[in-house]
């Protein structure tokens, strides 16, 4: 199905030229910007093209055209479960607040899209398991397709350099951003996809779409978690990484040893956790270097 939907959409891209939820009762997150932020439109690729909420950060101090990271959000959605059904930029959560302003204060445009909340679970899906949530939500067939929205709308925009794009995903959307990055798509995706990838503590299973000829990134992708992570599985994620090298794919695996899942989450509680404190300043620092070379103008 994925590889139909994006046969149609690509040439549009070509015209285009600790458990989650735990990170809303954390405390503040830590101040990383002051970037001003816009509630927008983003037309999903999906199937009947929905139209999600996007929130874009916008760097003060952007010298002509600059680059742009995507942000795709956990299984718990992207706003606080303290929101009380108001739902907007100042109730994303405060991990999200802490990476748009993050990739912001370094001269990126960043875009989180927004997947559930129009399809009617802005609130995410807690504990309920993979296999009983939506399809309409599905990580590997339907989420890529809002990534590719993203990229859409983002190249759409004269201030923003369409060929310096990346993606950022955390946990089911750092699944999700595994998938958008496949080698499987019609089309050179070198030109049209995006430059580079991150993926947090990710869900590596991909439906084990990838079980029999194996996974290929089409562009560069680092994969960072924790080696005691509970909610996603290292060894899912290793087994998946050492096959790709092995067949060329440029992708690597950063373990952080005795770390949970979500160690990145900026407030007091998570961050009062040496070992998580020292994988957060190191994830920050290996991401931002890794955006900044694969980012780079060409």
């Amino acid at each position: 199905m994925i590889r139909i939907t994006l046969t149609a959409i690509l040439a549009s891209l070509t015209l285009a030229a600790l458990p989650a939820r735990a990170q809303d009762e954390d405390g503040p997150a830590s101040p990383a910007g002051r970037a001003p932020v816009e509630q927008v439109s983003v037309r999903s690729l999906a199937e009947g093209k929905p139209m999600l909420t996007g929130y874009l950060f916008k760097p003060s101090a952007a010298a002509g055209k600059a680059p742009a990271v995507v942000l795709m959000h956990t299984k718990d959605g992207a706003y606080s479960s303290r929101s009380g059904g108001d739902y907007r930029a100042t109730t994303l959560t405060p991990r999200f607040k802490f990476w748009g302003q993050y990739w912001a204060s370094r001269g990126y445009y960043v875009l989180l899209v927004d997947s559930y909340g129009a399809r009617g679970f802005p609130q995410g899906f807690g504990d309920t398991p993979v296999r009983d949530r939506p399809a309409s939500v599905d990580d590997v067939d339907v989420r890529p397709l809002d990534a590719y929205g993203a990229l859409q709308y983002l190249r759409a925009l004269p201030e923003v350099d369409g060929d310096r794009v990346g993606l950022m995903g955390f946990s089911n959307g750092g699944g999700a951003a595994l998938a958008t990055m496949a080698d499987d798509k019609p089309g050179d995706m070198r030109k049209l996809g995006f430059r580079a990838a991150v993926a947090l503590y990710p869900g590596c299973v991909l439906k084990k779409r990838f079980d029999k000829k194996g996974y290929t990134p089409y562009a560069p992708v680092r994969v960072f978690m924790g080696g005691a992570d509970k909610g996603a599985s290292p060894t899912a994620c290793k087994a998946l990484v050492d096959r790709s090298r092995k067949a060329g794919g440029d992708i690597e695996l950063t373990l952080y040893d005795s770390v949970g899942h979500g160690f990145d989450e900026p407030g007091r509680k998570t961050q009062s956790v040496e070992l998580n404190a020292k994988a957060t300043a190191d994830v920050r620092n290996r991401a931002a270097l890794f955006f900044e070379r694969a980012l780079a103008s060409r």
